[in-house]
């Protein structure tokens, strides 16, 4: 027991030095972790005899519980919204992928067998790496976020589908046995899902939930437990770790189930990237470092190209197409297990396990820096996207009216503001990226466009100089710099006014040329100090508080518009 706790104590502490100096540097700390096993594994793991078994055991941990947090965040409702695009461009980018990546490792000489299964190992992106990164960057609840998170599960399943069907040719099966056995597991797991979200988890946490500690447990055993019963049923405990969690998706309680998780989780997920790190030994660099150069560079750049292209085809902006696509440049953690089961059936040696851990690091690695600073280099490379078409948007030539406010952002703050303008009557517009949105606004009559703050051509568009005000609610600090830059190049009387969840990046937005900042956070502590000095604090007062807050909740067209 003595040398488990040493163990944990080495890799922790070398994890520690090694993040920390990536955060002097202000370098993404996921690639600290891995840096940190490939340390670990190239100098120590023979030397403390590291028992790799209990940490493979830790790591699984880590990702059973990331995929659970995945599913508690995607809502019934939600899914059903992104369901065909997700799908369809995550269909998309595994067939072009697979069918790139075959021929390219075919030319470099792999047998027809091996290419075939590296080029499907290579074809899968990591969800893991993606979650973490977009949680990260407060980027999971953009547009691009959420149907990113939506290609992941479709790629986690296609996967899932592979890995069945690989299994049941090395076990002899015949193809439609294995189809037909693959089609009654989807419908089982179907059922499963909708009796447990609608009939059974909702009873238990009305139960339950009262106790905080209580309710930590039970999520717990309920993540875990699923897990093992899809295992059981033969999917993988990623899978039910997913399905665990989308079954609480659509609780009340999922916000505080969340919090109390997270910790837990990112201590496992952090051991995850350091087990990754560890597989690859240093010494052994020379042996694959030419072609898993060549296969890396595909997985960075013909990866994003294709579902850049996908989301184009989708009618998404070249910006949130871009964002997407960057996304999708690295492999996945299901890429290993594939081969795995490929080695176990004595078709895949122990060198392309090597090269493939080579691919899945330096793809990792950098693909973490693609996807921290996507909007910085989506900017910096605005001028390339004009060979690639325009804009839907951009394609109407729709003529902008001139108006007294423009209203970047239609939701938890941007509705209300609408409704006061509107009974002020005085002119605005609206710019949202949500169609639907947008839809039901121009029925009210209110004028709406569909556009992104970000998007420099598109803001060149808009007569904003024209307009008194400017006002962004969006939560993006990034893209509301570039809007305010943009308008004080072209006017310095038009009042702007940004909004912003936390003030990491207040000094920024007014040396963008903000006028003002609102911080949800600061004036609700002033609502609650006026409240207290200009009225009682008495049921009374807050029962008509709680009457105001509920008519004016009944405003909102829909929750899905105010997302």
């Amino acid at each position: 027991m003595e040398s488990v706790f040493t163990q944990i104590s080495v890799l922790l502490g070398l994890t520690f030095v090694v993040a920390y100096i990536m955060r002097l540097f202000r370098q993404p700390l996921m690639t600290g972790y891995l840096l940190a096993g490939v340390i670990a594994g190239s100098f120590f793991v023979h030397s403390f005899h590291l028992d790799t078994e209990m940490f493979d055991a830790l790591a699984e941990f880590g990702v059973v519980l990331l995929l659970f947090v995945v599913g508690l965040s995607l809502q019934m409702d939600h899914i059903k919204k992104i369901g065909k695009v997700a799908l369809i461009a995550g269909i998309s980018q595994v067939i072009f992928t697979a069918a790139s990546s075959f021929v390219i490792l075919y030319l470099l000489g792999f047998a027809v067998t091996m290419a075939l299964y590296l080029g499907v190992a290579i074809t899968f992106s990591s969800t893991i790496i993606i979650v973490k990164l977009l949680w990260d960057k407060k980027d999971s609840e953009s547009v691009y976020g959420r149907y990113v998170m939506g290609i992941m599960v479709v790629q986690d399943l296609t996967a899932l589908a592979v890995m069945i069907g690989l299994t049941a040719v090395g076990t002899g099966e015949a193809a439609s046995f294995v189809l037909l056995e693959l089609l009654a597991k989807v419908l089982m797991l179907i059922s499963f899902v909708y009796i447990l979200a609608r009939w059974v988890v909702p009873k238990i946490l009305d139960h339950i939930a009262s106790s905080g500690e209580f309710l930590f447990v039970f999520t717990i055993a309920w993540c875990f437990g699923v897990a093992s019963a899809l295992h059981w049923f033969g999917f993988s405990v990623e899978v039910g770790a997913l399905i665990a969690g989308l079954t609480l998706g659509s609780s009340p309680y999922q916000m505080q189930i969340s919090s109390r998780i997270k910790p837990l989780r990112d201590f496992f997920i952090i051991i995850f990237f350091i087990i990754l790190g560890s597989g690859f030994n240093l010494s052994n660099i020379g042996n694959v470092w030419v072609p898993g150069t060549v296969i890396a560079l595909f997985v960075l750049v013909c990866n994003p190209i294709i579902l850049y292209t996908a989301f184009r085809c989708l009618k998404f902006t070249r910006r949130n197409s871009f964002l997407a696509g960057t996304t999708a440049a690295q492999v996945s953690e299901f890429g290993f297990i594939l081969l795995f089961t490929g080695k176990q059936l004595g078709i895949v040696g122990a060198s392309e396990l090597e090269l493939f851990t080579f691919v899945a690091l330096v793809t990792i690695i950098l693909s973490s820096y693609l996807i921290t600073y996507n909007r910085q280099i989506y900017t910096f490379l605005m001028p390339v996207f004009g060979f690639f078409g325009k804009d839907k948007y951009l394609q109407k030539e729709e003529k902008k009216a001139i108006y007294d406010v423009w209203v970047f952002g239609y939701h938890r703050i941007g509705w209300k503001v609408c409704e006061v303008l509107r009974e002020k009557g005085i002119s605005f517009a609206v710019v949202d990226f949500n169609p639907e949105a947008l839809a039901k606004l121009r029925r009210r009559g209110i004028s709406a466009y569909f556009g992104d703050a970000a998007d420099v051509e598109f803001l060149e568009t808009i007569p904003l100089e024209k307009a008194k005000i400017v006002l962004s609610t969006l939560p993006e600090a990034d893209d509301q710099i570039t809007l305010f830059e943009h308008v004080r190049k072209k006017s310095k009387k038009t009042l702007c006014i940004g909004n912003l969840y936390n003030k990491n990046s207040l000094d920024d937005l007014y040396e963008a040329g903000a006028d003002y900042v609102n911080l949800p956070h600061y004036l609700s502590g002033n609502w609650m100090a006026s409240v207290l000095h200009e009225k009682s604090w008495t049921k009374k007062t807050f029962t008509d508080l709680k009457k105001q807050q509920k008519r004016e909740m009944s405003l909102r067209f829909t929750e899905e518009l105010h997302e």
